[in-house]
């Protein structure tokens, strides 16, 4: 775990149940990532919490200065754990994440958050493309259905699917873990 950080994206109140914009699964991939983050903490592991905060015309979850925007209590970060703000998707694009990862030393990124396709995806690719070796804990990640050409596709699916993208190609741009084979060194 030597120069590993711990990425918890967007887990914040609106993706809960009576959040804004829930998810499918988000109580359970936030229980996850309460024991990721859990296990980080224990090891004295560097820990960085993503934060979104709306700030495009029309948004209608993760406003600012509302309590959906707020972290979730699974994950409150501590006062020495960093928190980025940023208001894209890809957790890089105008924030300081890669300078402070630089900056300690983090060549590995272990992911977790919220939503898979959207935010942990760009977040993971970004992070490919800066030189990251990945690792995404599967199921502390969560989304919900999308529309395409009139035709629902349900969570689970897209779930898998962008899972098995993302680690296509030999886990190019990340290895896809469960939070048990994580924790017991799978």
């Amino acid at each position: 775990m030597e120069n590993t950080a711990l990425l918890i994206i967007d887990v914040q109140n609106d993706y809960f149940p009576g959040g804004k914009m829930t998810l499918e699964g988000a109580e359970k991939a936030g229980r996850n990532a309460k024991d990721i983050l859990n296990y980080f903490r224990k090891n004295n592991l560097p820990v960085v919490h993503i934060m979104h905060i709306s700030a495009n015309e029309g948004a209608t979850f993760f406003l600012p200065d509302t309590p959906g925007m707020e972290i979730s209590s699974w994950v409150s970060p501590k006062s020495d754990e960093k928190v980025i703000v940023k208001h894209f998707p890809n957790s890089f694009r105008e924030t300081d994440l890669r300078q402070y990862l630089q900056l300690k030393k983090i060549k590995n990124l272990v992911i977790t958050g919220m939503m898979t396709d959207v935010c942990v995806e760009s977040t993971t690719r970004a992070a490919f493309d800066f030189g990251f070796t990945n690792t995404i804990i599967g199921d502390a990640t969560a989304t919900r259905d999308r529309e395409l050409n009139g035709q629902v596709i349900k969570a689970a699916e897209v779930q898998r699917s962008f899972l098995a993208g993302i680690s296509a190609l030999g886990n190019l741009y990340a290895r896809i873990v469960s939070t048990n084979d994580f924790l017991h060194g799978k």
